[in-house]
């Protein structure tokens, strides 16, 4: 089942978006739109070509090829400054231009940037997250840093965030803590979030869509939800008689002495395969996100993706 996606959901379309110069790979081409109001997680190895999608988006890279639209608005030149206003991106890596700066200063010189600032907000996280408001911010701890560029992101107020890997450097604790304040950001705005993550429980807990990027390409988007609900593991008793038939259900068998185990797609044949032969189903569980990631890089394209 595909679904597809209402024109005026859509935050951000990347269109036959490529990039071929100045690379030792080529990304792209990328043909893929963000529902507006969701999480959406770019997953994928390194290298993929994650980061590089946020920075098309954000245009600190220019693709070589293709169109990007932001909020229904297209440019062929530099992002318009309306556009940029209204986007707050958290790097990878700290910002070098203010490592001089003090918390207080980097965030007065941004609000500037940013008509929507809301200096509540940022006093009230950084009270929260209680990191130093006048230490210079290239002595301040890895995980200091971050929690600062988390709480400058929220305060923008923007529709758009993006998010590079947003956990480095973060404690379990503030880890924990930065999850419930961005999913108390989202309930109280209309704000579209782009986050580029490795940790999948980070992506389990806040995702809505799953995007995997591999090699440079888009291999798709799914509903969270229902990307889990599309596989599972099961062991099963019983002759397998007719299993051959359903090699677009079954993608992996593991023959033991007494149950075999299957990792199976959801659909009506399968089950009516197992009524018809009267298999026993001793166990079944839901793959865990990495699982349904590793099988679909291999080519197992699951039927509930997004377009």
């Amino acid at each position: 089942m595909t679904e597809y996606l209402m024109e005026q959901d859509i935050a951000i379309e990347l269109t036959g978006v490529k990039i071929t110069r100045r690379r030792r790979k080529t990304i792209g081409p990328i043909n893929l739109r963000i529902p507006q109001g969701h999480i959406v997680a770019l997953v994928g190895p390194n290298g993929s070509g994650k980061s590089t999608i946020i920075n098309m988006i954000l245009q600190t890279i220019s693709p070589d090829e293709g169109s990007i639209t932001w909020l229904g608005e297209t440019s062929k030149t530099a992002l318009p400054l309306e556009i940029r206003q209204q986007i707050a991106y958290v790097p990878e890596h700290p910002i070098n231009e203010e490592n001089f700066m003090t918390a207080d200063e980097a965030a007065r010189f941004r609000s500037h940037w940013y008509p929507n600032w809301d200096e509540v907000r940022f006093d009230q996280l950084m009270s929260r997250f209680e990191v130093s408001r006048h230490e210079r911010l290239n002595r301040l701890s890895k995980g200091e840093r971050r929690k600062f560029e988390i709480a400058a992101a929220f305060a923008a107020k923007p529709k758009i965030l993006l998010l590079d890997e947003p956990s480095s450097g973060l404690d379990p604790f503030a880890w924990k803590d930065m999850i419930e304040q961005l999913r108390c950001f989202m309930e109280g705005e209309d704000v579209t979030v782009i986050l580029s993550s490795h940790i999948v429980e980070e992506v389990k807990r806040l995702a809505d869509y799953i995007v995997l990027v591999n090699s440079g390409q888009v291999l798709g988007m799914a509903e969270k939800d229902a990307l889990f609900a599309n596989w599972k593991e099961i062991w099963v008793r019983g002759e397998l008689e007719g299993l051959d038939g359903l090699e677009a259900d079954i993608l992996r068998r593991d023959y033991g002495p007494a149950m075999t185990k299957l990792i199976v797609r959801e659909s009506e044949a399968l089950e009516l395969w197992q009524h018809e032969n009267r298999i026993q189903m001793v166990k079944s569980r839901s793959l865990e996100l990495d699982e349904i990631l590793e099988i679909w890089i291999q080519g197992h394209t699951p039927d509930v993706l997004s377009k």
